[in-house]
């Protein structure tokens, strides 16, 4: 499985978030129900998308905020994707700890 935002491949039994999606007639005789799907985000992911404001659109709103329920309802997932980003550090350059000291009444810029 990829997660489906990032494209990270997630390994069997990986913590992650899954969302399976399948639609059904209803009201309607015979009664149609299409393959479910499953749809994979990692922690990270997880994280950033029940933090962020939420997406356009009924659907994405829906699986926004499950995804929020989700990752609110336990820190392991919080927590999850801290340990990723801690495997990652190495990899990110850091800005700021050059050794110069702040300047008084310096901004931080984002």
């Amino acid at each position: 499985m990829l997660c489906l935002r990032c494209n990270r491949e997630l390994e069997p039994g990986q913590k992650s978030v899954a969302i399976y999606l399948f639609a059904q007639t209803v009201g309607v005789k015979p009664r149609q129900k299409s393959a479910a799907q499953r749809i994979c985000f990692c922690p990270q992911c997880s994280v950033s998308l029940a933090m962020g404001p939420p997406p356009e659109g009924a659907l994405n709103v829906a699986a926004w905020q499950m995804i929020r329920d989700i990752v609110g309802s336990d820190p392991a997932l919080t927590e999850a994707a801290w340990e990723n980003l801690r495997g990652i550090t190495g990899l990110l350059q850091a800005t700021g700890t050059d050794g110069n000291p702040a300047r008084p009444g310096s901004y931080f810029e984002f």
